[in-house]
C-alpha cells in the first residue's frame, strides 16, 4: 500500500468520523460561531454609527464655535468701535474745553489790554490836559500883564457865552 492510494475501509471511516463532526459542528459549533460573528458584526455596526454620531456631534460643535468665535469677533468689534467712539468723544470734549478756556483767558488779556489801554489813554488826556492848561496859563499871563488887554479878554469872554448862550435856546 502507499500512501497515495486511498484504502476503502479507512475512506469509510474518514467519510463517517467527517459527518458526524460535521453534523456536531453544524448542531452546536456553527450556531455559536454563527451568533458570536453575528454578535461582532453588530458590536462594529454600533461602533461605526457611535463613531459617524461622534463625527456629527464633532462637527455641530465645531460650527457652534465657529459661531461663537464669530459673535467674540463681532463683540470684540463693537467694542473696539465704541472704545474708539468714546476716545474720539473725551478728545472731543477735552480740545473744545481747551478752546473754550483758550477763549476765555484770550478775552481776559483782550480786557485787561483794553482797560491799560483806556487808562493810558486817560492818563495821557489828563497830562495833555495838564500841559495845555500850564501852556494857556503862560501865554496868558503873558498876554494879560496889562490891564487894556485884561479888559479885552474879559469882553471876548462874555461875548463868547452869550453866543454859546443863543446856540444852546436854538437847539
Amino acid at each position: 500500500m502507499g500512501l497515495l492510494t486511498p484504502n476503502p475501509g479507512l475512506l469509510f471511516w474518514m467519510v463517517i468520523c467527517f459527518g458526524v463532526v460535521f453534523f456536531l459542528l453544524a448542531k452546536f459549533g456553527f450556531p455559536v460561531i454563527i451568533n458570536a460573528v453575528d454578535k461582532r458584526k453588530k458590536y462594529i455596526d454600533s461602533s461605526l454609527e457611535a463613531a459617524r454620531q461622534a463625527n456629527e456631534q464633532l462637527q455641530q460643535v465645531k460650527t457652534e464655535a465657529e459661531k461663537l468665535m464669530a459673535e467674540a469677533r463681532a463683540q470684540q468689534a463693537a467694542m473696539l468701535k465704541e472704545a474708539s467712539a468714546t476716545r474720539d468723544r473725551i478728545i472731543s470734549d477735552a480740545r473744545g474745553r481747551a478752546r473754550e478756556e483758550a477763549q476765555k483767558a484770550l478775552d481776559e488779556t483782550r480786557h485787561q489790554i483794553e482797560a491799560e489801554k483806556e487808562s493810558a489813554i486817560n492818563d495821557i488826556r489828563r497830562q495833555v490836559a495838564v500841559l495845555s492848561v500850564d501852556v494857556a496859563e503862560k501865554i496868558l499871563r503873558k498876554e494879560l500883564s496889562k490891564d487894556k488887554e485884561q479888559l479885552d479878554f474879559i469882553n471876548r469872554m462874555i461875548a463868547e457865552v452869550e453866543s454859546n448862550e443863543k446856540i444852546t435856546e436854538f437847539e
